[in-house]
């Protein structure tokens, strides 16, 4: 990539923005860094919680002012009406009403003010950044969008999204689907959908055809998608400007070059890593049964990171010596020596499995999570346990049946090897090189790009 180094590229100014999670920060990371180093001026706007991270990555960054100090942390607080919605449905409505649709003014606020200091000539944001369509009008710059989740575009062959149905072809399948598409329509997103187009329509947005989630999709220039086509459902009609990526992950910059590594991992006919992330709180749901499951398994060894969740009460519950448990350990040092990945379907957690060639069982529901798990299931990429509370026996027969039966390896290894045909910063710098300088697509980035030789 050093042909793109010579360019004259710093007068043109990009700004990453995203939703203040892990899962819509991290993803952005290694784009944003790389874009730096072949000469842009890049910044971001995100909520406080980021600062330190982005100063560690000399990235400058400029803080919600206008827009509330609401992050992953203090979401359950902030909302506390949320724990009346029992269903996924239900939550999900209830954060594109609050969370996503809800902060959009003042994010818009914050970006008038951002733009007074620093007129950036391109976007760069994840698609659950409900600002796409209004910065495109009131900036009038282009905006990429990177898909941090599963594609959540309507498609007519597909059921409706966020139910976390997988598709099918009978009959009666289709006779439910469409029946599925009318109810999410007219009465689960009626509401949000509402608010959204009221929302554009203050700002002189051309009001689309769709639901929110095709409004999004179709408004940015392009849309970076997370994923290969192989880990998504087969759709006739996917937008020209949607390009599948391979794996958008976290920028890493590790100087000391140290790796983590326990003598444990040689020693142990199977290991198994086990996590919930970073943002759901509660051991008991997936931690608690599968650290149970396999307390008394002197066969395998369990790797867990707990996200700081209850650490030391976890090691005094479960001393063993088969058990490890951290608040984190990076998951590229444990993933190739482990023979099956147990998570609650984090993207981006998912993502690196696959790359490491690690078959899954998957265990959420809520935030989306259930599309995720549901492609993994429907692939075969591993097993997906339909609950977000699985008990410790049906954890321990995914895991057995994961282990024992090799197809499920045999389809995240072809998957594997898909992914690496895939190269996200690349594919990043090409599009907002076409948008900002097409004059610096050289033929040589072209045919890079066209035969995946990086």
């Amino acid at each position: 990539m050093n042909n793109m180094r010579s360019y004259n590229t710093k007068s043109k100014k990009i700004l990453f923005a995203c939703i203040p999670a892990d899962g819509h920060f991290a993803p952005l990371t290694a784009l944003a860094k790389h874009l730096q180093k072949v000469g842009y001026d890049v910044r971001w706007y995100v909520q406080e919680l980021y600062k330190e991270k982005l100063e560690k990555m000399d990235i400058p960054f400029y803080p919600y002012v206008h827009a509330p100090q609401l992050n992953q942390l203090n979401f359950e607080s902030y909302f506390a009406d949320r724990i009346n919605y029992k269903s996924p449905s239900a939550k999900f409505r209830f954060d594109l009403e609050h969370l996503f649709i809800g902060t959009v003014k003042k994010n818009i606020n914050d970006l008038e003010d951002i733009y007074a200091v620093f007129p950036f000539d391109l976007v760069v944001t994840d698609i659950m950044f409900f600002s796409i369509p209004i910065i495109k009008a009131v900036f009038k710059v282009p905006v990429i969008a990177a898909g941090v989740i599963p594609l959540s575009k309507t498609s007519k062959g597909l059921p409706p999204v966020g139910l976390g149905l997988t598709p099918t072809n009978r009959l009666s399948g289709k006779i439910k689907e469409a029946f599925l598409h009318f109810v999410t329509h007219h009465f689960i997103y009626k509401k949000p959908n509402k608010l959204f187009k009221n929302l554009l329509q203050e700002y002189g947005v051309e009001i689309q055809q769709g639901n929110i989630f095709d409004i999004l999709y179709n408004s940015a220039d392009v849309v970076l998608q997370s994923g290969t086509p192989s880990f998504e459902y087969e759709r006739n009609d996917l937008g020209k400007n949607i390009h599948f990526a391979g794996s958008l992950l976290p920028y890493s910059n590790n100087k000391n070059n140290e790796v983590w590594f326990d003598a444990r991992l040689n020693k142990y006919k199977h290991i198994v890593l086990l996590t919930q992330g970073t943002v759901e709180k509660d051991i008991k749901k997936l931690l608690v049964p599968a650290l149970e499951a396999f307390k008394n398994d002197v066969n395998t060894l369990v790797v867990c990171t707990t996200g700081g969740s209850q650490t030391l009460e976890l090691r005094a519950n479960y001393p063993q010596a088969h058990i490890i448990i951290e608040d984190f350990i990076p998951f590229a040092d444990v993933m190739p020596y482990a023979d099956v990945y147990i998570t609650n379907g984090g993207y981006g957690g998912v993502m690196l499995g696959i790359e490491n060639n690690l078959p899954l069982v998957v265990a959420g529901v809520h935030e989306g999570k259930n599309e995720i798990c549901a492609r993994v299931g429907y692939f075969k990429y591993g097993i997906n346990l339909k609950t977000e509370t699985p008990i410790p026996s049906q954890i321990k027969k995914a895991v057995y049946e994961v282990i024992t039966n090799t197809q499920y390896k045999k389809n995240i290894k072809r998957l594997s090897k898909e992914f690496a045909q895939y190269h996200p910063n690349q594919l990043c710098e090409k599009f907002v090189a076409e948008l900002l300088q097409p004059q610096l697509i050289t033929k040589e980035l072209a045919r890079k790009l066209a035969t995946n030789t990086y």
